[in-house]
C-alpha cells in the first residue's frame, strides 16, 4: 500500500471510528486479517494474554493487567466499551492512550482503511478497526505484556487473530443470542473459538452446559484445562479453588489454591462476590505465565489484587447519601447487581436510576432489580438503540401493576408523595442530567442511590458526578 498522510486531528478520528458504527457489526476474520497485513501485522509478537465471556471479562482483565504492572512489567490493556472518554479502550501500564497517539495512529488505519475501499478487499467496522488502532499502539509501546479483552463472542471477533500464551474464559450467560446463538452450549462454542492448539485455558465456575462446550473444545484442541471452583467443588490437580474469609462494602478477604501455590489472605477492593471468581481466574492465569518461565512472585500477586480497579462495577462513588453504580447491562449482571445489593444494603432506601438499550431481555431484567427498589427513575442512555425513559416506565408499569405507581416530576411534592405511598414510585426524565438531578433532590443523606443499566448511560453518570 502506497502511503498516505490525512492529519486527522482527534476529533477527525473519533468522528471516523464512530461514523464506521453505521455499518453495524460483521462478525468475521477476513476484513480484519487484510486490515492488520497492510499494517505490518502488529499483533504478531506481542505476548498476549486472550480474554472471552460474558460478564466478569473487564474485572479480570483488570486484575491480571494489575498483577503483571505489579511484578514490575510494562503492560498493555485492551478493552470495550469505554465509560468517560474514548482513548480509555487502549492502556499502557495504566495509562490511556493519548488524544495525539491515538489521532496519529487512527490516521494510518484510516489510510488503510481507504486503501481497501479502493481496491474491493473490503470494509472495516468500527471495532476492527479500533483493534487494529490497539494493536499499532501496544506494538509502538514495546509492551511485554497485552491482555487483550474479547469485544464479542470469540470465534469470529476481531480480536481473534492473535495466538495467546493463555486463553481465558469468564462466566458465559445469555447475550447477543442475535449473534452468538439462542443456547447456552451455543454461546459457549463462540467464545471457545478463541481456544488455541495446545495453548492452556483457564476458565471461570460456568453452568454445565458451557462447561461441557469448554471442556470438549480444550481436549479436542489438546490444550490443558484449569478450572477456578470453590473449595467444595474441588475436582482435581487442575482445578483452583478459593475459601472466603471475610465480605463487606469495602471488599473481601480470601485463601486461593491452586496447583503450584497456596495464598492466604488475599485482598480485593472490588466488592460483590462474584469477584472471588474473577479474582481467582486471574491468579489461575498468572499462574499459566508462571509454568511457561515467566517468574512472577508472590507478592506482585497479593499487591497487584489488592490495588486493582475497575470504574463502573459496583463502584461506590460517593456517602451521604451512598451513591452506588453498575453496568448491570443483562439478566447475570442484574443478579449480581441485587444480590449485592441485599448483601451489603439491605435496610437502606433504596432509589434505583436505570436505562437499558432496547436489544436487551428488559423484561427479565425488570423483574429481578424492581422489587429492590423504593423510587425508580427512568432516563435514556445515549445511543439509538435505547429504551425511552417512558418506554421503560410503562414497561415496568405492564410488569408489576398495582405494586408501581407512575410519578409525575412536575406535580412533584417530594415530602407528601414519598412518605404517603407504600408503591414503589416510577418516574421518568430523558435526559440522564435530569435522572441524576431528580434522584439527588429524593434522597436523604441515610438513603442510597443506585444508577445501573448500560454503560452508555453509567459512564457518563459517572462524568456527572466527578
Amino acid at each position: 500500500m502506497e502511503g498516505k498522510e490525512y492529519m486527522l486531528s482527534y476529533n477527525q478520528a473519533l468522528d471516523f471510528i464512530h461514523g464506521l458504527n453505521r455499518f453495524g457489526t460483521k462478525l468475521g476474520l477476513q476484513n480484519i486479517t487484510k486490515l492488520l497485513e497492510i499494517l505490518g501485522n502488529p499483533h504478531k509478537g506481542i505476548k498476549i494474554i486472550h480474554v472471552a465471556g460474558t460478564n466478569g471479562k473487564g474485572s479480570t482483565c483488570a486484575m491480571i493487567d494489575s498483577i503483571l504492572r505489579s511484578a514490575g512489567f510494562k503492560v498493555g490493556l485492551y478493552t470495550s466499551p469505554y465509560l468517560e472518554v474514548f482513548n480509555e479502550r487502549m492502556r499502557v501500564n495504566g495509562e490511556n492512550i493519548s488524544d495525539d497517539d491515538l489521532a496519529r495512529l487512527a490516521d494510518k488505519v484510516y489510510a488503510a482503511v481507504m486503501y481497501m475501499r479502493e481496491n474491493n478487499l473490503g470494509s472495516p467496522t468500527e471495532f476492527e478497526v479500533v483493534t487494529a488502532i490497539g494493536f499499532l499502539y501496544f506494538k509502538e509501546q514495546a509492551v511485554d505484556f497485552l491482555v487483550l479483552e474479547v469485544g464479542m463472542g470469540g470465534r469470529l471477533d476481531a480480536t481473534n487473530v492473535v495466538t495467546p500464551m493463555v486463553s481465558v474464559i469468564t462466566p458465559i450467560s445469555l447475550d447477543h443470542q442475535q449473534y452468538l446463538g439462542n443456547t447456552l452450549e451455543d454461546i459457549a462454542r463462540e467464545k471457545c473459538g478463541i481456544i488455541k492448539p495446545g495453548i492452556p485455558v483457564v476458565t471461570s465456575p460456568q453452568e454445565y452446559e458451557a462447561m461441557r462446550a469448554i471442556k470438549e473444545v480444550s481436549n479436542s484442541l489438546n490444550c490443558k484445562l484449569i478450572k477456578v471452583s470453590n473449595e467444595q467443588a474441588r475436582e482435581s490437580c487442575e482445578t483452583v479453588y478459593y475459601h472466603l474469609i471475610s465480605d463487606d462494602e469495602k471488599g473481601l478477604v480470601f485463601d486461593l489454591k491452586t496447583p503450584e501455590n497456596t495464598f492466604t489472605g488475599l485482598k480485593i477492593q472490588l466488592i460483590g462476590r462474584h469477584q472471588l471468581d474473577n479474582a481467582a481466574t486471574a491468579v489461575a492465569a498468572i499462574e499459566v505465565l508462571n509454568m511457561q518461565g515467566i517468574k512472577i512472585k508472590s507478592d506482585a500477586i497479593y499487591s497487584g489484587l489488592r490495588n486493582a480497579r475497575w470504574p463502573g462495577r459496583l463502584e461506590l462513588i460517593s456517602e451521604n447519601p451512598t451513591i452506588l453504580i453498575d453496568g448491570a447491562h443483562n439478566i447475570a449482571g442484574i443478579k449480581t447487581l441485587k444480590e449485592a445489593l441485599n448483601q451489603y444494603y439491605s435496610n437502606r432506601k433504596k432509589i434505583l436510576v436505570t436505562g437499558i438499550l432496547a436489544d436487551k431481555d428488559y423484561k427479565e431484567m425488570l423483574r429481578d432489580i424492581v422489587p429492590v427498589a423504593d423510587i425508580i427513575i427512568t432516563t435514556a442512555p445515549n445511543n439509538p438503540r435505547a429504551l425511552t425513559a417512558c418506554e421503560l416506565a410503562d414497561i415496568i408499569a405492564e410488569l408489576f401493576g398495582d405494586s408501581v405507581v407512575q410519578m409525575n416530576v412536575k406535580d412533584l411534592d417530594i415530602e407528601k408523595k414519598i412518605s404517603n405511598n407504600t408503591a414503589i414510585q416510577v418516574y421518568a426524565e430523558e435526559k440522564i442530567e435530569d435522572a441524576v438531578k431528580l434522584a439527588k433532590t429524593l434522597a436523604n443523606s441515610e438513603d442510597m442511590i443506585v444508577f445501573a443499566g448500560s454503560l452508555y448511560m453509567i459512564g457518563y453518570v459517572r462524568t456527572l458526578l466527578r
